[in-house]
């Protein structure tokens, strides 16, 4: 079994001074920065950190001078936390280079009259990954993610705790147990994230798995739980003793593409109508358009600056940034010839 043990009493490391034997052949910059040619320590720590471009003699960036002393700093092309970002007005965001306030495709400002915003991102304390449905106590705990709705809210639909509501978003439905507690903001729902697994089959996990049938006619797919959890035999006598059928409904199907025109990084919340369910809806059902999936992704698509017009150096995205298993520098060069997107394109459909 791997194992590691957490350093302690870490501190700010920001503010760590630079050991004599990372400062070899040092040399500092108009902003203080200062560069050395030692090479970066050995460590067992694997988790990956922003990469901030050293010198133009192949010195690293190892720290920044504050009161005639070197500071470790912070991990940005400046060596300080950065409250104005050079590297936004670089890549064509300059109104966005200082911190500002941006209205969300969720703001008020921005939802119709009949529309809500679904939580689509928060866990329940004993289902918080994936893999947690492994976790036989677990499951027995939490298996099923009914729609928090407030009381007010639900008063005007009509509903009570077990009924059955349908969430419409831009591309299709899902249809769930409401769930009404005043432990939610008015105006707000919320569907828990990591439930409503599904399989087509009878093989597999069983504990927190639905068996579906999957159908669809051109680009309208539709979901149908055919049959939820329950007890079966295995080398596990517990197995037996599963009492729950209802394991929640596959909500994520049902959320258009929506990249952060900026980051890339895919925004969760959700503006929704909510419902009372109608006639042949069952729990867990989930319909979805696809084609009306692609037409919202090219808008969002829209609202992005590529690359191609507003890298300042001929770079798909800047290098220094964190980024998980970063590939090779020569990887972020954009190709001199466009690729034949429409191509592709063709071949997806």
């Amino acid at each position: 079994y791997g194992a590691f043990e957490v350093k302690q009493k870490v501190g700010a490391i920001y503010d760590e001074p630079v050991g004599a034997e990372e400062l070899e052949d040092i040399r500092e910059d108009a902003r203080g920065r200062v560069f050395t040619r030692a090479a970066k320590p050995a460590s067992p720590n694997i988790v990956p950190v922003p990469s901030p471009d050293g010198d133009e003699d192949g010195r690293r960036l190892v720290g920044v001078k504050v009161d005639g002393e070197i500071k470790r700093g912070f991990p940005t092309p400046s060596g300080r936390l950065e409250f104005y970002s050079r590297t936004l007005s670089d890549w064509g965001w300059d109104e966005f280079a200082i911190p500002t306030y941006i209205k969300s495709h969720v703001h008020p400002d921005n939802l119709e009259e009949d529309q809500t915003i679904l939580i689509s991102t928060f866990r329940l304390p004993v289902q918080i990954h994936t893999r947690s449905a492994n976790a036989k106590w677990l499951d027995e705990i939490a298996h099923t993610n009914p729609l928090w709705i407030h009381t007010n809210h639900a008063a005007k639909l009509g509903v009570r705790t077990g009924d059955l509501l349908r969430v419409e978003t831009e591309i299709g439905h899902y249809v769930v147990r409401a769930w009404v507690t005043e432990g939610i903001r008015p105006g707000i729902v919320a569907c828990s994230h990591h439930m409503g697994r599904w399989k087509l089959s009878e093989q597999g996990q069983r504990q927190l798995m639905a068996t579906v049938k999957l159908d669809h006619e051109g680009t309208e797919w539709g979901l149908k739980r055919e049959k939820g959890a329950e007890p079966y035999e295995s080398s596990d006598p517990d197995t037996l003793r599963i009492w729950w059928s209802d394991v929640g409904v596959h909500q994520n199907m049902t959320f258009p593409v929506h990249p952060d025109p900026i980051s890339g990084m895919h925004c969760w919340h959700q503006a929704v109508r909510v419902k009372r369910a109608e006639a042949g809806d069952n729990p867990g059902d989930v319909f979805v358009d696809t084609q009306k999936s692609r037409e919202i992704y090219k808008k969002w698509l829209a609202m992005t600056r590529p690359a191609d017009k507003f890298s300042p150096d001929g770079t798909r995205r800047p290098y220094w940034m964190l980024r998980p298993l970063k590939p090779a520098r020569e990887s972020y060069r954009l190709p001199e010839q466009e690729p034949d997107l429409v191509g592709v394109e063709s071949s997806l459909l």
